[in-house]
């Protein structure tokens, strides 16, 4: 089923074809909700189910008109919303985690609530995934305040896959993890660029994670486990993203995608308490190492 233009918006009917679910946990962010959802409503294709999973101290995001209006026209172009208000909240992690379970497409979308995607960038996404046959593909979201702010020196680790996209391990101190800088600022921007990149063209890249906006195949990341490891950890904590995608680019690997058309909104982030680093212990090599770290963050 084709998304409806205008022309339709009154017909009532909802897309029961969706071969993507678009996962979207909020919290305290109505504003960036509404712009996330401009972007997904920008989108051509492919048919997606959207779920949007709300931790607010107030109101959820949809009862704030702007987000309001635009579930409403994402109802009329035929998209299936589900929307959830999950509390207590018991963290990063499990928050994500119980937006996966209400999944039930072959993609899914971790989309941060603070990111604005370009017409054809979901598209892009879904093709890519694809063609690689890899765990996840993802565009890192662009500050495009950093325009003019080029940075070489945060480029430099910049590597296309040149044939398959294979597994890889990715811990601090190794590597690859230095490729991390690559996706501060605009430096995809500028690289996109450099290298003269057609309307059509996108190149898949290596990289150390990809926050904001990772599509995943359902399958690789639940057969690692998805995020069920929340119960490690405390409710305040940061880089649970990181810990699921390590594990996926072990076994199926992983891959950012250029051009990115993701935007970051660049608002206040939400998460203002990073003392634990989800990383640090759930991948900890041994289990007193990770207590130790987290009586040390406390």
């Amino acid at each position: 089923m084709d998304r409806h233009t205008s022309a339709t918006w009154a017909s009532g009917a909802t897309a029961r074809d969706a071969a993507l679910d678009v996962l979207i946990p909020t919290c305290n962010r109505p504003a960036e909700v509404a712009v996330t959802l401009a972007g997904l409503a920008a989108q051509s294709g492919p048919v997606f189910r959207l779920v949007v999973s709300d931790q607010s101290d107030g109101p959820p995001a949809w009862e704030h008109p702007p987000v309001a209006s635009l579930l409403r026209v994402l109802r009329a172009q035929g998209t299936a919303v589900e929307l959830h208000r999950h509390l207590p909240r018991r963290g990063l992690a499990e928050h994500r985690q119980f937006a996966l379970e209400q999944a039930r497409a072959d993609k899914v979308l971790f989309l941060d609530d603070d990111v604005w995607l370009e017409p054809g960038a979901l598209a892009r996404m879904s093709d890519a995934l694809d063609a690689l046959d890899c765990g996840f593909v993802g565009m890192a979201p662009q500050g495009l305040s950093h325009l003019n702010d080029r940075r070489p020196e945060q480029t430099r680790t910049f590597a296309p896959w040149q044939g398959p996209v294979t597994p890889e391990r990715i811990r601090p101190g190794e590597e690859g993890f230095q490729r991390w800088p690559l996706h501060s600022a605009a430096n995809l921007t500028h690289l996109s660029a450099e290298l003269g990149l057609g309307p059509e063209q996108w190149i898949p890249y290596k990289v150390a994670w990809l926050g904001g906006c990772t599509m995943f195949r359902r399958q690789a990341l639940e057969e690692v486990g998805g995020f069920r490891f929340w119960t490690q950890l405390p409710p305040e904590h940061c880089g649970e993203d990181v810990v699921a995608q390590w594990r996926v680019m072990e076994r199926f690997g992983g891959a950012g995608v250029l051009p990115s058309g993701a935007v970051h909104l660049e608002s206040p982030t939400t998460v203002t308490d990073r003392r634990v680093e989800a990383f640090d212990v759930v991948l900890a090599d041994n289990p007193n190492d990770a207590q130790q770290r987290l009586a040390e963050s406390y």
